[in-house]
């Protein structure tokens, strides 16, 4: 069952193009968001700072100042921006384009033109992960581990340690994670992580390529521990035996 939104959940809407912020907006507040609408890339700091959003939907390619600055700065102060969730909108599907918007800190990527209904139900599943993060950040530590080797995931708290430290996960990878260590010895297929993980029912090439992606992601993030997720081609991922 999906949470029920709270007046806490604001989506700060990032894009120049008139009729599509007008399209996502009314489909998100139909979904039940508050939302926030700028035009301009020099408008989207100072509206999160002011609105402080649960999730950015933040076009990559804006006339006045790249999307890919703005995610990098909101990252390199999450207190004063409220450390949302950063859903990247572009018109490229390159492969390379999809990597540096994860490298500067983005959450989820999507293609246009793309689904409306599937755009919801990712800023739904990325506002629920936020949620989850802050209130599992806030927990006390019970004490349970999910452990690979040197590497630790304590479900509780939705923290992660290797070699004792603690790794600093955006909650998605974290989620992905969870996942593969819950399931420990069995092959994830890609369209069972995009709704455990995503909240996407079903999803055509370009989802599945995202989850490639975020996999790609979070074994770089995992440094030596990132040969724990063994790929099994042809169906998905799966937490490699120790």
């Amino acid at each position: 069952m999906l949470r029920s939104l709270q007046v806490t959940d604001t989506i700060l809407i990032v894009d120049d193009e008139p009729d599509l912020c007008g399209l996502v907006d009314f489909h998100l507040r139909e979904a039940g968001f508050v939302t926030e609408v700028v035009e301009r890339g020099l408008a989207a700091l100072p509206a999160a700072a002011r609105v402080q959003p649960a999730v950015v939907v933040l076009d990559l390619m804006l006339p006045d100042f790249p999307g890919t600055e703005i995610c990098r700065r909101i990252r390199a102060e999450p207190a004063a921006y409220g450390d949302p969730a950063v859903l990247m909108l572009t018109a490229r599907a390159d492969e390379a384009d999809r990597v540096l918007g994860f490298e500067v800190g983005a959450d989820d990527y999507v293609v246009k033109p793309f689904s409306v209904k599937e755009l919801v139900m990712r800023v739904r599943a990325l506002a629920r992960r936020a949620t989850e993060r802050r209130a599992a950040q806030a927990a006390r530590d019970e004490g349970r581990r999910l452990r690979w080797r040197s590497l630790e995931v304590d479900p509780v708290r939705h923290r992660v340690y290797l070699d004792g430290a603690e790794l600093a996960l955006r909650p998605m990878e974290y989620r992905l994670l969870a996942q593969l260590m819950e399931h420990a010895g069995a092959v994830l297929s890609r369209d069972r992580l995009l709704e455990d993980v995503w909240g996407v029912e079903s999803g055509g090439e370009q989802s599945k390529r995202t989850v490639d992606t975020h996999v790609r992601r979070l074994r770089q993030a995992l440094g030596h521990a990132g040969e724990c997720i063994e790929t099994v081609h042809g169906f998905g991922y799966r937490l490699r035996e120790t």
